[in-house]
């Protein structure tokens, strides 16, 4: 069986020498990048298991390299290393797509296992061969893709898993927190407002295709549901 292929995007040499070799020792193939732009390059040709990277790059931030990582790869679990600890900064890495966060100084060997908890939930998430329709929604898990009255969505990691859990049992209603431990289940430091925030993004990404129809429902103090239209 192949070894997981890990990117780590990170300038510091001596945090990347430690992570490397930690890494390596627990089974992981790692390649290193010192700037964001060689990796984005590269992600033209090739989707690694896991990125692992900082907030803090020299040439591009962190978050815009988490987005357009995404763009290429939906599905692509992605892991930040961060000395800015702040409620803010954490709400919002999750919110464009990033699975989980390691606040410097950290453990190694912390890494490496919040590592291979992404690539558990990675084959938690693993799609069947089927694409599933309910009413205009179209789900194709395969491409970690969804669309709506035919026009393929753009959606973050988590938007795409939350909407996904949604249409999956249509009419059902969820509660925040049943949300959270669905969708969120491994990430750390979640807030009550995530699922709200990426509910309400998800709604304008709908709005975009139809404005006439919201199918995402709101339970007020039950939480959400998702019509079949």
């Amino acid at each position: 069986m192949p070894q997981p292929l890990v990117w780590l995007v990170e300038d510091e040499q001596g945090i990347a020498d430690t992570l490397i070799y930690t890494l390596q020792l627990e089974g992981f193939t790692v390649e290193l990048f010192a700037r964001g732009l060689p990796a984005l390059e590269k992600a033209r040709q090739q989707r690694p298991d896991v990125v692992i990277l900082d907030v803090g790059l020299p040439d591009i931030s962190g978050f815009e390299l988490c987005r357009q990582l995404l763009e290429r790869h939906p599905a692509l679990p992605l892991l930040f290393l961060t000395a800015r600890s702040d409620e803010v900064d954490r709400l919002l890495g999750l919110e464009i797509g990033a699975d989980d966060y390691v606040a410097k100084p950290f453990s190694p060997r912390e890494v490496s296992a919040r590592v291979r908890t992404l690539l558990r939930r990675v084959k938690k998430f693993a799609a069947p061969s089927s694409v599933v329709r309910t009413g205009h929604f179209e789900l194709n898990e395969p491409a970690a893709q969804i669309a709506w009255f035919g026009t393929p969505l753009s959606l973050t990691r988590y938007e795409f898993l939350l909407l996904k859990t949604l249409l999956l049992s249509p009419e059902r209603v969820y509660s925040r927190q049943q949300l959270m431990d669905i969708v969120w289940s491994d990430a750390q430091d979640t807030f009550d407002r995530t699922v709200d925030t990426h509910i309400k993004t998800l709604r304008a990404k709908l709005r975009a295709i139809n404005p006439d129809l919201s199918p995402i429902n709101t339970h007020r103090g039950m939480g959400y549901s998702l019509r079949s239209v």
